[in-house]
């Protein structure tokens, strides 16, 4: 089983490495980067004589609140889509599933893809960010990046993120082997997404329940708890919104496996 897990997973990076969602995880992250470094360049005259530590949380922030509010719930939907896409588009699902490898381990292979692309994603967010501050640093010296060190700190965020995108990975991935067509999960996880932001900016209690709100609540509680002052950086990793993210992924991972098992004997 193994070995037929490895060989699917060999497959899938082969035929979605030209795709535009895998080319994503890998653009986005340097383009969104590559704009805040460059606003910092240009303007380091405004964050001059800063302390490290207020420096590397605007810095770090600025880029966390466009990818960790906004884009993270919306990449992810769009990365579910595409790694099941190529599949319906050329009509492949009886030839795949034809094959001498599990059933089970040409699912897994496919779901363990699309989570690899949302963690190389969100690696690529951390490791550039990293990079660029200490550019900025070598660049603008008057810019004191070199004051503090938060690379353990941003570890856990991103971490944490990955964490909090799970669930809605896991149903948009069922959704995408349901609907071959782009627009109906598509527009589910919209609709998800926009509730989710409607429910956390207006503080409903059990918003933590809504897997595409669990993003906006893990950034959300990490501000909340840096405050005024000299903060300090901690990250509570399990929350009661990565739990249920958790529960929810493992559920509709196992669910997808039934609708796998139906469409191989179509």
């Amino acid at each position: 089983m193994m070995k037929g897990f490895i060989l699917s997973v060999r497959s899938e990076f082969y035929k979605s490495r030209k795709t535009l969602g895998f080319w994503c995880s890998i653009l986005l992250p340097l383009l969104i980067c590559l704009l805040i470094f460059m606003g910092f360049l240009t303007h380091s005259e405004k964050a001059s004589g800063l302390p490290g530590q207020f420096l590397w949380m605007m810095y770090a922030n600025s880029i966390l609140n466009i990818m960790g509010l906004l884009l993270l719930p919306i990449y992810v939907i769009f990365v579910a889509y595409s790694v099941n896409s190529i599949e319906h588009k050329a009509d492949t699902w009886k030839t795949l599933f034809s094959l001498p490898i599990s059933k089970w381990s040409v699912y897994s292979a496919k779901y363990f893809f699309a989570l690899f692309l949302v963690f190389l994603c969100l690696l690529l967010f951390f490791l550039f960010t990293i990079a660029s501050g200490n550019l900025l640093n070598t660049l603008k010296p008057e810019l004191k990046f070199n004051e503090f060190h938060m690379e353990s700190f941003l570890g856990q965020v991103y971490f944490k993120l990955f964490l909090s995108s799970l669930g809605i990975l896991s149903i948009q991935f069922l959704l995408s082997l349901v609907w071959s067509d782009f627009l109906k999960p598509m527009g589910i996880g919209f609709i998800g997404t926009i509730s989710a932001i409607i429910m956390v900016t207006t503080g409903w209690q059990y918003g933590y329940l809504v897997p595409y709100a669990h993003p906006l609540l893990a950034i959300k509680g990490l501000l909340q708890r840096q405050g005024p002052g000299q903060p300090v950086l901690s990250v509570d990793l399990f929350t009661q919104e990565i739990y249920v993210s958790l529960a929810v992924a493992l559920v509709f991972f196992i669910a997808g496996f039934f609708i796998v098992q139906k469409k191989s004997v179509k």
